[in-house]
């Protein structure tokens, strides 16, 4: 692959990690768009708002829209542009993904207590999927992206390797 291609395909990619956060379509990442994605979550797994679980997510979400917001929105506007998530965001947590686990780490945690329906501290690879639908990924690729969530072949996904797959699917260039 010549670098006119390997800078293709990166383009292509850092548009996908943008598109999964900007969930309204419009452009740019905003804090809005984390409630959006906290919302269709809670209401596709009928979990209420003020519930333990709710609230948890909730939180989550504004801790990772703080976060980014925190590493990419240069001009302070509250929301982070494209040019903002390439020369920010995608930069700087490629270069320190300690610094996105701690970012991601409560909103993953919460979605994966959402999507846990049972109770047993692990969510199954099926509402895995199913939550990655809701955040926007075509049924296809959340069902593989679930399917590789699952290192250890349980039929469930446990926190870190959830995080560990996030941070992968975000840091690669």
């Amino acid at each position: 692959m010549d670098s006119k291609d390997a800078d293709a395909l990166y383009q292509r990619r850092i548009a996908n990690r943008f598109a999964a956060f900007d969930q309204d379509g419009d452009g740019t990442i905003s804090r809005e768009d984390f409630t959006t994605a906290a919302k269709r979550v809670l209401a596709a797994f009928d979990v209420p708002f003020r519930s333990d679980k709710g609230q948890a997510l909730w939180s989550g979400a504004e801790a990772f829209w703080q976060g980014m917001a925190g590493i990419a929105d240069v001009d302070g506007d509250q929301r982070v542009s494209h040019e903002e998530f390439v020369g920010g965001a995608a930069k700087r947590l490629h270069d320190h993904p300690e610094r996105f686990a701690e970012i991601a780490r409560p909103f993953l945690h919460a979605l994966l207590a959402v999507a846990d329906t049972d109770g047993d501290g692990r969510a199954t690879t099926a509402d895995v999927e199913r939550v990655l639908v809701l955040l926007g990924i075509d049924p296809h690729t959340a069902a593989l992206s679930a399917e590789s969530l699952d290192t250890d072949r349980s039929g469930t996904v446990e926190e870190e390797e959830a995080i560990t797959a996030f941070a992968r699917y975000f840091m690669t260039n």
